[in-house]
Parts: structure tokens; sequence; C-alpha cells
């Protein structure tokens, strides 16, 4: 599939009837949604719980085990279309990222084996524009990531029934699906453990929920564009390959290659058919195109730099609601998420004696710094 934006297309896509992001009808507050956010602060503050006493150290309530840290840079194209040019990608520039891969459930100790979705995150410096209160005096903003299109803790009340399941009954796949097949929304619920277990840095990721764009409303996705990347998405995970084998998977493709992902957004056009509030559903990419707005780059390095690993889960963190106004998080989940957050990176640096470190520059992230990439800015063209 041509990923691609084609000059064609363009000026087709820039004509269309883009929603704006503060329309009517973009965001509607969920009946019994602040006790719903409430509850679930409380579920995952237990699943955490949980996991200290197993680990005797604690983590996220989600996306608890590391695959890689790395650095990179973020390269937008001086000549996006109108509608394109739009908050973190108004500009062209080079901005310095610093990654991580994960696994989304909890567990740090989750084998690799087991198929389960995985994460990517991306802290973004040297970010000029108005921040939200809580990252006002920060220069960065966080992009955050999951390889399901879809999310199954599709709004807050979604969110509470489903964590109280897997806390009842985690433990008990039949038990847990008995439930989850009494559900309208089965197959979104089942659909985390049916996805391919591949390369980690050859898989497609994605925003699953909805944001601001500026003046418009999107999801946004990273596709690997390497010939490499997209080779390595035909292996996947073996019995017999190990408990670690993503880890031990990326470190040796960092070791050999340079990674490099598309970054595109999906702009809303009809509210009935992308809903903002319940992200259950996947926009379908046929009726709204994906269009390329940058390019992640990541160069050959340690991927599982030791001090840049711990610094990473023990002083940082991610949070979308400390960066740009101009790319707010939208819809229930993410409301849910400005409340959930804070609260499980506090009790995560209580139980664990650290403190959080609020990162201006990747001048403060330990570890090396990857070899030198070219600083020009490409064209929208050549992405």
């Amino acid at each position: 599939m041509d990923i691609s934006n084609k000059k064609g297309d363009e000026v087709s896509l820039e004509n269309r009837k883009y929603i704006r992001w503060d329309a009517e009808g973009v965001e509607e507050i969920q009946p019994n949604e602040e006790e719903n956010i409430k509850t679930v602060v409380e579920q995952i503050n237990t699943i955490q719980r949980a996991m200290y006493n197993q680990h005797r150290h604690a983590f996220g309530g989600t996306h608890a085990r590391t695959h890689g840290v790395v650095k990179g840079k973020l390269i937008v194209p001086d000549d996006l279309p109108k509608h394109l040019k739009q908050t973190l990608f108004d500009r062209g520039a080079e901005y310095p990222v610093v990654c991580r891969y994960s696994s989304e459930p909890g567990d740090a100790g989750l084998d690799d084996r087991t198929p389960q979705p995985r994460g990517f995150g991306i802290k973004v410096f040297n970010v000029k524009g108005e921040m939200f209160d809580s990252g006002k005096d920060i220069p960065t903003h966080d992009i955050e990531f999951n390889s399901t299109p879809a999310l199954d803790l599709a709004d807050a009340k979604t969110t509470r029934e489903i964590i109280d399941l897997r806390i009842n009954y985690g433990t008990d796949q039949t038990e847990l699906y008995k439930h989850l097949e009494a559900r309208p929304d089965t197959d979104l619920q089942k659909a985390r453990d049916k996805v391919r277990n591949t390369h980690v840095e050859s898989i497609r990721q994605y925003s699953q929920t909805a944001y601001r764009y500026g003046d418009y409303v999107v999801k946004y996705c990273i596709v690997p564009s390497s010939e490499t990347q997209k080779k390595l998405y035909e292996e996947t995970v073996k019995p017999e390959d190990g408990s670690d084998i993503l880890h031990r998977w990326l470190s040796n493709f960092y070791e050999n290659h340079d990674a490099e992902y598309l970054f595109q957004v999906q702009l809303c056009e009809n509210l009935e058919d992308q809903p903002v509030e319940y992200a259950g559903k996947v926009w379908d990419p046929e009726k709204y195109p994906w269009q390329t707005v940058a390019k992640l780059v990541i160069p050959k390095q340690d991927s599982f730099n030791y001090d840049f690993k711990a610094f990473w889960e023990d002083h940082m963190r991610l949070d979308p609601w400390m960066g740009l106004k101009s790319f707010q998080p939208l819809g229930s989940p993410n409301r849910l998420r400005r409340v959930v957050y804070p609260a499980s990176s506090a009790l995560k640096r209580k139980m664990n004696g650290r403190k959080c470190i609020d990162i201006k520059t990747m001048d403060e992230v330990p570890g090396p710094s990857p070899p030198r990439m070219s600083g020009d800015v490409p064209s929208h063209s050549s992405l």
C-alpha cells in the first residue's frame, strides 16, 4: 500500500470539509464520568500495588515492560499544505526526541511470547507554543501510541468495567472470556489477545484516541518505512525464542540498522462515522485517508542502555496534557487520562522513593548521544 501523499490527491484532500476541534458535538461529557474516572484511578493503583508486591518495584498501571529506549529526530517538512500545517507541524523543523518501546499490560515481567498490544512513546524537545498550565515552563510535547487501532478501554465507563473484570479474572482466561462474551463489544475486548506477535520496530502504531490538531481533529499513527522494518514484520515469535525475545530482537536491529517511520494524521469529517467520545471504533482509512506530516528517524545505537532505561522508568513520565494546547487530547478516554496519569505516576514515585524529573532538553537524558544526523529539512513530497 502506498502511504505517501500523492500530489494528485493533495488538492482534493486540502479542500475537504474537516470538522473544527471546538465544533458542537466533538466532545460531550458522559453520564457519571467523574465517578467512573475516580474509580479507575483506584483500580489502576490497585494493579500497581499488586505488581509492587510481586516485583518489589513499582511501575505505571500500564506499559510497564520496557523493550528499548532510543534517541532520534522528528523531521517536519517546510511545505505542508495549509490543512496539515497545524500545531507541532506548523513549520519546517527537526525536533530531538527520545522514544520508548513497551508492552501495554501493567506487568513488567510479562513474557514476550504472550501476544499483547505493544506501545510506543515519544517525548519531543524544543517545542514552541502555548502549553497547558501543568507544563507551561517545559518546552516538550509527549506523543503516545498503541499497536491496535481501536482502544478497548473506549470511554470512562467501559474502562471501569473492563479493568474490574481484569482485576477479578485476569489470571483465568476462561472465566474472563465468559464475562467478555456476555458484552456487546466482545470482539473489541478479545482483539488484544490476537495481535501479531512480531518485531516491535516493525509494527504500525496508532493514537487510538482523537486529538486536537490546530484547527481540526485527528487520530495519528506512525508507519515503519524502511525496507528492513517492513521485512521484519513477516517474522513472528516462536515458543522456543525465549521470554525476552522482543528486547533481544530490538537490540539487534538497532545495533545494525537505522529506523524510519512516517508520521501520519487522519482528519475528522463525520462525527457519527468518526466518533471522538468513543475510541473503540476505527476511522475507515478508505473514507478518511492517512496523510503524512513528518518523518521519525532513529539511528543505530544501543537501544537498551541501562542508565537511560532506569532514568525513564524511575524519573520520566509521558503526559500529553502537559504539552501543546493546540495538540490537546480529546474525548472521554483522554479526560480519564488527565486524572489517571498523575495519580499513577505519583504512587509509583512514592513506592520507589523516586522524584519525577520534568526534563527540558535531550542533554538531561542519560546515555550516549546517537550518531549525528543530517540537518536538512526535507520537502513534503520527499517523505
